[in-house]
């Protein structure tokens, strides 16, 4: 089969098209022909080395990719609810192997596509749909009309938290952008409003969503109400060493990390109900995602695309 290998860390030309042996299934596993692998941050930041000391399995010669749409090829022993013939899609997966033709994936992190709908956008919102939910209902609890920040408002992560955010009660849904020219792209993606970030001094909020990193994240902190939670759902920006704890403590606020890939292999029985919450999202239009396709020998030009910043909706490679 076709297949996207990273034999080392580096820039994208470590992307090399190869041909390797088609895997098959083991216990509690599925056999996925892909049609279609969602190109993400993470991809990138695996493939540069950056998580190289955090102990990812992920390492060189690894395929990359932890997000697929697609048909089951074939099941593992023990697998029930899914066959041959299934149109599917994956949530992150820890182990990658989604740029190829074949993946192999956890069962129980692999769920059927409802009749029509298109796994160009399921693979597009899907895993980030069912990231939101998880971040809003387990790391932390929307308190009733809660007013929610989103920080870098135009990122396919970020893009999902509107329509997920307002189906579990949220009274208003802000996005930040790093610049005026994308607060109109913003706002079409769902948010109430968009805005600068230094142009919210003196506002509050009950949560504040952060995959953003960096500098930034400790700033928002002086952007929570009382009682109110940061999630660090990510770092595009780089990491946060430090916070200021006194601040927390007299500000009566609080920061809490969420990883759903380190998530979900503890927890695979969330997996289904927050799956089923995002393709509800998905399925009635609350969201919907621009998307670019490209064949799977064009990997490298996809990362390339994503280091250098200011990509609108998902990058998708199409492997068959």
């Amino acid at each position: 089969m076709k297949a996207v290998q990273v034999t080392r860390y580096g820039t994208p030309e470590v992307l090399d098209l190869v041909q390797l042996p088609e895997p098959a299934p083991g216990p509690d596993e599925v056999a996925v022909d892909v049609t279609h692998a969602a190109v993400g941050l993470i991809d990138v930041l695996i493939r540069r080395g950056d998580f190289a000391a955090h102990g990812l399995p992920m390492r060189p010669p690894y395929t990359p990719g932890i997000e697929v749409a697609g048909t089951v090829r074939a099941v593992g022993a023990d697998v029930t609810g899914l066959a041959a013939g299934d149109r599917v899609g994956t949530l992150s997966i820890a182990t990658g192997g989604g740029y190829a033709e074949v993946m192999i994936a956890p069962a129980a992190a692999t769920f059927r596509l409802p009749d029509g709908l298109d796994p160009a956008q399921a693979v597009a919102a899907l895993p980030n749909a069912t990231t939101a939910v998880l971040a809003l209902t387990r790391a932390v609890t929307l308190p009733p009309d809660a007013r929610v920040l989103v920080l870098g408002a135009t990122g396919a992560l970020a893009s999902v938290f509107p329509a997920v955010a307002r189906r579990l009660g949220a009274a208003e849904v802000v996005g930040t952008v790093r610049s005026a020219a994308r607060i109109a792209e913003a706002e079409g993606l769902g948010f109430d409003r968009a805005a600068l970030f230094d142009s919210l001094d003196g506002q509050r909020f009950d949560v504040v969503v952060d995959p953003v990193g960096g500098e930034l994240r400790g700033r928002a902190l002086g952007l929570l109400a009382d009682m109110g939670r940061l999630i660090a759902v990510g770092g595009a920006g780089g990491s946060a060493r430090s916070l200021d704890t006194d601040q927390l403590w007299f500000g009566n606020t609080g920061v809490v990390g969420f990883a759903v890939g380190n998530f979900l292999p503890r927890f695979p029985a969330l997996a289904a109900p927050a799956a089923a919450e995002a393709l509800a999202a998905i399925g009635d239009g609350s969201i919907k995602l621009n998307v670019e396709t490209f064949p799977l020998g064009r990997a490298a030009d996809t990362h390339t695309r994503m280091e250098a910043g200011g990509v609108s909706g998902r990058l998708i490679l199409t492997p068959r």
